[in-house]
């Protein structure tokens, strides 16, 4: 295991954010007078291991090649699913040389208020481990488990009207059916640092085999290779949803004024 290996960065943009509702790719929307994915690429470029990046777009996506970057980057195509984006973007970097022992750190655009400090920690924790560290947050809030009913199963045939007035009751609801132990629960979170060859590997059996996963640690999680944890900060939220968007760009100018 090589302990001072070549750092490829990679953010992957190929998505539509399809949750974002916007008309636009989310990694366009403009916060604080740049992009999400400018934002992004200017986090990484924070730190001192990291001298240019990959940007894994889709097909028909021209709108990077527009813009201005911190750091030195290029291109690669990506798939319809985000594995197939990352699969996509190590073939590329392994095609400009990468060895499997050297690390792909793999960020999110939509994450543009990670702190250097966590980017840094991740790969100095990637460095120690013979796959690959992520940063990540432990649960703090209670959780849910739900399921989908008619109200008037809900309301055991009452005939009061719900609050809030009148509601069609061929509709289903939403009701929590029991609350799930939080203890040893993580939210995971971008940058994600993985041995190349390592990654490769995994990404392959994930093509073989036809499996659905969400991020890239949980394809070692199919094969049952450890992953290490990094606390990371909760700053570092993912623009989701439209109302993020105050809550990030809030964040943004909070650590703009702390510099």
């Amino acid at each position: 295991m090589n302990p001072t290996p070549h750092v490829h960065a990679m953010i992957v943009a190929a998505g539509r954010g399809s949750r974002f509702g916007a008309s636009k790719p989310k990694q366009y929307l403009l916060l604080n007078g740049q992009t999400l994915l400018q934002h992004s690429v200017a986090r990484l470029a924070s730190s001192a291991t990291i001298h240019n990046c990959l940007l894994v777009l889709s097909p028909e996506d021209s709108t990077a090649q527009r813009l201005d970057f911190a750091l030195p980057v290029w291109y690669a195509m990506g798939g319809a699913e985000r594995w197939q984006s990352v699969y996509a973007g190590v073939q590329a970097i392994i095609a400009k040389g990468a060895n499997d022992s050297d690390l792909i750190l793999i960020h999110d655009a939509a994450r543009p208020a990670v702190p250097r400090r966590d980017i840094d920690q991740v790969i100095a924790a990637a460095k120690l481990e013979p796959y690959g560290a992520i940063l990540a947050t432990p649960v703090a809030d209670t959780l849910k488990e739900s399921q989908y009913q008619r109200h008037t199963q809900s309301i055991a045939k009452s005939k009061s009207k719900p609050i809030g007035g009148d509601e069609d009751e061929s509709n289903p609801h939403c009701y929590a059916t029991r609350t799930i132990d939080r203890n040893g629960l993580w939210q995971a979170q971008t940058p994600q640092v993985f041995r190349v060859g390592q990654l490769r590997r995994v990404l392959a059996y994930v093509a073989e085999h036809n499996l659905d996963i969400t991020d890239e640690a949980s394809a070692f999680e199919h094969l049952d290779l450890p992953i290490r944890l990094v606390i990371g900060s909760r700053q570092n939220i993912k623009l989701t949803y439209p109302d993020d968007a105050t809550l990030v760009s809030a964040i943004l100018t909070a650590q703009s004024s702390a510099l």
